[in-house]
């Protein structure tokens, strides 16, 4: 008898038996249909498990009742209840089934699944919850964010996603109980995601469910129009379809096959709709027709079937399709023609065995013992390698929906979308493996898809045998050879010749790489001239410490990747430097400590000498204060610049620690037998010298004559011919006189230089700083700070 009648999951007989001992009094009406269909094929042990859950989810979910007024707990055991009719998986995911919102709705916890549960059960909960937590107003960044973690879900543990569809597919029988906005976003979320996914993995069963009920909600009077005109067919059709179903199986007994199971196959109002709309055709032209599908028992019985067919009935050109010799990505195999039946009616027929119509209806879920516990490549079932090759695509996917460089959410789900409906082709690698792509794909997505660096040193390819370019769309059959050369680098224009998005991800990280250290370098570069303005360095070790702290506080692995961020505009100079700033600002108590020790050690150092010297010194000449009194002021005007009040004998020098220059804070110490000593406020000398209060003097500049100060500098820059000239002429041209250079390079490539420069005064410096940091490659160039010691170059004077 043919079978044309489409049934729902949920039209199944309704049987009753008494729930579990212990059950809560409010309860679910299909637990015991639950209870009587896992116990067909689960041992008595595996049945007290569900029925330990169901207590527990019942009892945590007791108060609780959903939109529609009815018992929350009817949700979850119907979720179950769809996976083990439909699909009779095993009892760990039955169990997480009736558990799966718990953790998120109740006040039970994954630590109290694992515990009575196993933790099998609690990672899948877990999973779901997780696939559950963002709740979107429409498919923007967080749907996207939603969708990537369900990828990554499915990579993990199949049955998360299992789940996760049977959870959708009862929500959308329910859907009539949310406000009409929500229902049409949540139609329209399963038809561009649940739906696909669905048929991707295979699962036929829950695909056309999901499609018809989003269908009813996105185009209800298309829908009734379409529903109406199926009812009203369906007798003759039916009749059509008993006597299509008797000639054939005469005809195939006849031939001598045995063990043969021939039905009506229904056609889903959805699937009606799209050939109407696409082809532009009126129902009677699409449902008229006929549809059987017959299960054989040997791949063989299939094509003796298909021959008898032909014999019976004139096939239709260019309909036959071989999905037994090439399954399609989802596992897919079965026979599909089309042939002319009485009347010149056409009939469509599908052959296959019983293996493969398990596989057609329930895919992927038909393997539920897919990576159990111990299980790895190397020791998997012959099943288990098939559910693997199956979700290959889903691996291949998550080379794009994880890469942190597709920021566009739009782009994202455009992706996806045509990554789930997009149309295959299957073609063949040198060795005859079959390979699936997507329609529109060339030389270079098989590249990619093969393997990353074959893509990368990609330089051609034959197909069929001959020379093609990478731009030649392959089309089914084609057999693929790819060139490569290893010195071969990718293009940029190939971002544009790729269909998959897989492959122009991997294109895109490609690129992202090799210009990586580019970004490092200009982002460095800002932040450096940002830390300028607040008085710091980027290259000191307190500085360098505090980089890699507030890099590690961004979650990035190195500073290198914070400076890529900040020239690609993820982030800014400004919020880096404020929190390299707070670093430097709090500092750890080893670095105070630290630097605490190292001032009094310089001060100390810098006190014994001038104690000890002889020589009096003006930086780094002998001069005494005897000259250029202004009249009646009552100080010295010195040729260093700067006038003290007091004994006109006194000496007056300016200290090299810190090398003073017009216009900074200055202070004066009286030595003894050097005279009066100059420092920088912020000199760390100045602490130790102010232990003697009486000792210090007050001075000031004079810059009524002209002088000439020494101010020491630092120059960071990317090393590369004519640097060094580049800087000196910059200093020429701001005003500046190099006394001494000393230079370095270190193995990262990265060029330090040292200048000592005679300038009149501290307004001329900001300009020399600022000139010498427009020079190309340059990203730092600072005066020596206080604390950093003096450097090489007076040693080497």
């Amino acid at each position: 008898m043919a079978d044309t009648k489409h049934e729902a999951a949920t039209d199944v007989e309704r049987h009753v038996t008494a729930p579990p001992e212990g059950a809560p009094e409010v309860g679910a009406d299909d637990y015991p249909l639950l209870r009587k269909t896992c116990s067909r094929y689960l041992t008595p042990e595996e049945m007290a498990k569900v029925d330990e859950a169901y207590r527990f989810a019942a009892e945590f979910h007791r108060d609780q009742r959903r939109r529609s007024g009815e018992p929350y707990i009817n949700h979850p055991v119907e979720v179950a209840l769809i996976l083990a009719h439909d699909l009779r998986m095993d009892e760990d995911v039955i169990c997480a089934a009736l558990l799966h919102d718990t953790v998120e709705d109740t006040p039970a916890t994954l630590s109290d699944l694992s515990e009575l549960f196993g933790e099998t059960v609690a990672e899948l909960v877990d999973g779901v919850t997780k696939l559950t937590s963002i709740e979107v107003d429409s498919m923007d960044a967080k749907q996207a964010l939603n969708l990537r973690k369900m990828f990554l879900a499915m990579s993990r543990d199949i049955r998360v996603v299992i789940i996760k569809l049977a959870d959708r597919l009862h929500n959308m029988r329910t859907l009539a109980a949310l406000p009409p906005d929500r229902r049409v976003f949540k139609a329209h979320e399963t038809m561009d995601v649940y739906a696909p996914l669905a048929d991707r993995l295979g699962i036929s069963s829950i695909k056309w469910e999901l499609e018809d009920l989003a269908f009813f909600y996105l185009e209800p009077e298309e829908y009734q129009r379409i529903a109406r005109m199926v009812q009203d067919s369906r007798d003759q059709r039916e009749r059509d379809t008993e006597e299509a179903i008797k000639t054939l199986t005469d005809e195939l007994r006849r031939v001598g096959l045995d063990g043969i199971q021939i039905t009506g196959r229904p056609k889903h109002l959805w699937s009606i709709y799209l050939k109407m709309k696409r082809k532009g055709k009126e129902f009677s032209d699409i449902y008229d027709l006929i549809a059987l599908r017959v299960i054989l028992n040997t791949v063989g019985d299939c094509y003796s079937a298909l021959g008898a067919v032909h014999s019976l009935w004139h096939p239709l050109p260019g309909r036959f399709k071989d999905y037994i010799a090439t399954p399609k990505p989802n596992g897919y195999q079965s026979l599909h023609t089309t042939v002319v039946g009485p009347d010149a009616r056409p009939i469509e027929i599908q052959i296959r065995t019983r293996e493969m119509h398990e596989q057609a209806e329930y895919g992927i879920a038909a393997h539920w013992l897919y990576k159990r516990a111990g299980n790895s490549q190397g020791n998997m079932s012959q099943d288990d390698k098939s559910v693997d090759k199956q979700i290959s695509w889903i691996r291949r996917s998550l080379d794009w929906t994880v890469e942190d460089d597709m920021v566009d959410p739009h782009e994202f789900l455009e992706d996806l979308r045509v990554d789930l409906f997009g149309d295959e082709i299957f073609v063949f690698t040198p060795k005859g493996e079959v390979m699936s792509l997507r329609a529109g794909s060339t030389p270079l997505d098989f590249a990619y898809q093969v393997h990353t660096e074959v893509g990368n040193h990609c330089v051609g390819a034959k197909v069929n045998g001959s020379v093609v370019s990478l731009t030649t769309p392959l089309a089914t059959g084609d057999r693929i050879e790819i060139l490569t050369n290893k010195n071969s680098k990718p293009s940029r224009d190939w971002m544009n010749i790729v269909a998959t998005p897989s492959a122009r991800a991997k294109i895109r990280k490609y690129f992202a790489a090799s210009t990586k250290s580019d970004d490092a370098e200009s982002g460095r570069g800002e932040l450096a001239r940002e830390l300028r303005k607040r008085g710091y360095g980027i290259s000191t070790p307190r500085s360098v410490k505090a980089l890699n702290r507030a890099a590690e506080a961004q979650s990035f692995k190195t500073t290198d990747d914070m400076f890529a961020a900040i020239a690609n505009g993820k982030l800014t100079a400004k919020s880096v430097a404020n929190k390299v700033e707070a670093i430097l600002e709090e500092g750890s108590p080893e670095e105070v400590l630290a630097a605490q020790q190292k001032a009094n050690a310089e001060a100390n150092a810098a006190r014994q000498q001038f104690f000890e010297a002889d020589v009096p010194m003006v930086g780094n000449k002998q001069t005494r204060a005897t000259r250029g009194r202004k009249p009646g002021d009552g100080r010295k005007r010195t040729s260093c610049g700067v006038v003290a009040k007091g004994d006109a004998d006194l000496l007056v020098h300016l200290a090299h620690c810190c090398n003073p220059v017009a216009g900074d804070e200055i202070v004066g110490f009286i030595t003894r037998g050097r005279g009066v000593s100059v420092h920088r406020a912020n000199c760390p000398n100045v602490k130790g010298l102010m232990a003697h209060p009486e000792r210090m003097i007050d001075v000031e500049w004079d810059t009524s004559g002209a002088t000439q100060f020494q101010v020491e500098i630092v120059v960071e820059a990317t090393d590369r011919m004519g640097l060094l000239k580049d800087v000196t002429i910059a200093v020429g041209d701001a005003g500046g006189n190099i006394l001494s250079a000393a230079t370095n390079t270190n193995s990262h490539g990265v060029a330090k230089l040292r200048f000592l420069i005679a300038i009149s005064d501290a307004n001329l410096l900001d300009t020399l700083l600022a000139t010498i940091g427009r020079v190309p490659s340059v990203y730092d160039a600072r005066r020596i700070m206080p604390g950093e010691g003096a450097s090489s170059i007076h040693g080497r004077r």
